[in-house]
């Protein structure tokens, strides 16, 4: 035992220790770099050289123009119901709402609640849906972030500046900054990324 201990704590044996060690870490290196160049010249599915090469898989939709309605959620008691300004200027006398419309929507702002008056007529109470339905190109809400959607050109994802004129809790209708034929990019990309359309 003591035999061990003096070759162990030599100055010889940790020299060879050390030296053993750089030889099997450079050896495990040059393995690791030679797999890696390997790999790079064969098919191997690498995703990152696929989103260089191909770009990233996205879900689209074309957009077309075509008529669709939109709901905005309104709380009606007694054929009444109070709104905030940006929901009172998207309301207008005439539109339809659960089994009745929409009587008039008041342009001045009620002070004892601080809110816009919406007359109906032949609503029940509760919850009620007004409608517009408009002809136009709809989105998912999800697809626009900052008043911009993304759109594939030539294979690149492209910024596009949209103006909303109705949305509810799920779509959009765009009324400018889309044309018709567009391809609308639906999943999360950056502006520049190389992008392949899902079939």
């Amino acid at each position: 035992m003591e035999k061990i201990e003096k070759i162990i704590h030599s100055k010889k044996f940790k020299h060879g220790f050390f030296v053993a060690f750089i030889v099997a870490m450079s050896a495990w290196a040059t393995f690791r770099f030679a797999t890696i160049a390997s790999e790079n010249a064969r098919d191997v599915y690498n995703i990152a050289r696929v989103y260089q090469t191909d770009g990233a898989t996205v879900e689209t939709l074309i957009a077309e123009i075509k008529s669709g309605t939109l709901y905005e959620p309104l709380s009606v008691k007694d054929n009444r119901a109070y709104v905030s300004a940006s929901r009172a200027q998207a309301l207008e006398a005439g539109q339809r709402v659960g089994s009745g419309t929409i009587k008039s929507v008041s342009r001045r702002l009620d002070l004892n609640t601080g809110m816009y008056v919406v007359r109906t007529t032949d609503v029940n109470d509760g919850l009620q849906f007004a409608e517009f339905t408009s002809d136009g190109i709809f989105v998912p809400l999800y697809a626009i972030k900052n008043n911009q959607v993304f759109v594939a050109e030539n294979g690149v994802a492209v910024p596009r500046n949209v103006v909303v004129k109705y949305q509810d809790s799920e779509n959009a209708m765009i009324s400018e900054g889309l044309n018709q034929g567009d391809v609308v990019i639906l999943s999360t990309i950056n502006a520049g990324e190389k992008v392949k359309l899902k079939n």
